[in-house]
């Protein structure tokens, strides 16, 4: 009995003392929920007061943006304007074109400057900031960009010294890159190859390295030559080769035209040809001679011979000779 009114004693003490610390901690939630609600609502009363304070400050800055982007957008349609009336003025002036397209990349670039340097200082930037971080803007650039730099000082003597343009096709020897001309710009010029891919070249790669200028001359010199047998006849091939260089429309007749002999080869009498053909018309004119010289060799009996082989075996009295051991060989063609 006595253990038991004891036990009983010590479960009342301690679910009084329980309850004492669960209403304390309650306590201690609602006071905290009291102090983040009265921080959080005196936050919001500086917040407002803040925003009725500037109000005017916050309305003049909205209204100097939107002025800026409005600004901006007639800028950019005065730019466009102002590129056009140029470009028309340079092809009613005869310019070149890689010349049209340079000077409207470079005025591009410096009317965008411009307006953007104007807007800056025209809403509230001062301008000899401005004109500080661009000049230290620039020391920086200078150094990161050196070969931009290099690539735009290509573009200007590209433009004045011209050792090609639009529409050319050149050959940088160097690199071995080859393909028709079509833009070319303050830093780097467009090329198209013949199966029509689109290589773009740094313009200090161009200035830098030896050009092979194709199409800078209207007419272009075609120089073939064909083998023959030593066995055929030479004095009828030369004719029949002469008759078609005649025959051929694309073959500009008052220039010089030459079939000769060009060497005596190995196994072969090597006939060259010389003749001048419009400049656009080169490749199909080699084309279509190639073709017709096999055709008509063919048909006229005179050999187009390849590379042989023919074996001379030499046998010793003393010792037989097995799959032509001890033979020289001579080359013929």
């Amino acid at each position: 009995m006595i253990w038991t009114a004891l036990r009983s004693a010590a479960y009342i003490t301690t679910l009084t003392s329980t309850a004492d610390t669960t209403e304390q901690t309650v306590d201690d939630v609602i006071d905290s929920a009291t102090q983040v609600t009265a921080e959080a609502g005196q936050e919001v009363n500086q917040f407002f007061q803040f925003f009725q304070d500037n109000l005017p400050n916050i309305v003049a800055f909205g209204i100097r943006v939107v002025l800026a982007l409005v600004f901006f957008f007639i800028g950019g349609k005065v730019i466009s304007w102002i590129r056009k009336l140029v470009r028309r003025s340079m092809d009613r002036a005869g310019a070149d074109t890689g010349v049209c397209q340079f000077v409207d990349s470079l005025l591009k670039f410096c009317l965008y400057a411009v307006l953007i340097f104007t807007i800056a200082t025209k809403f509230g930037v001062e301008s000899s900031s401005v004109a500080a971080l661009i000049a230290s803007a620039g020391v920086a650039v200078g150094l990161a960009l050196q070969g931009s730099l290099a690539n735009f000082a290509g573009g200007i003597l590209i433009l004045i010294l011209k050792p090609f343009v639009v529409g050319d096709y050149i050959i940088v020897t160097g690199e071995g890159i080859e393909g028709t001309v079509k833009e070319i710009q303050i830093f780097y010029t467009k090329m198209a190859t013949v199966d029509n891919q689109t290589v773009i070249v740094p313009n200090s790669i161009l200035t830098d390295n030896s050009l092979t200028n194709v199409t800078a001359r209207p007419e272009r010199q075609l120089d073939l030559k064909v083998g023959i047998s030593y066995d055929a006849d030479l004095r009828k091939a030369k004719r029949l080769i002469e008759d078609m260089l005649v025959n051929n429309e694309n073959i500009i007749q008052d220039e010089d035209v030459k079939v000769f002999v060009d060497s005596l080869a190995d196994s072969s009498v090597v006939i060259g040809l010389r003749a001048w053909v419009p400049t656009e018309k080169y490749w199909a004119t080699r084309w279509k001679l190639l073709e017709d010289i096999k055709l008509t060799f063919d048909k006229e009996g005179i050999e187009i011979p390849y590379d042989q082989l023919t074996v001379h075996v030499k046998r010793q009295d003393s010792e037989p000779v097995l799959n032509g051991a001890g033979s020289h060989a001579e080359r013929q063609r």
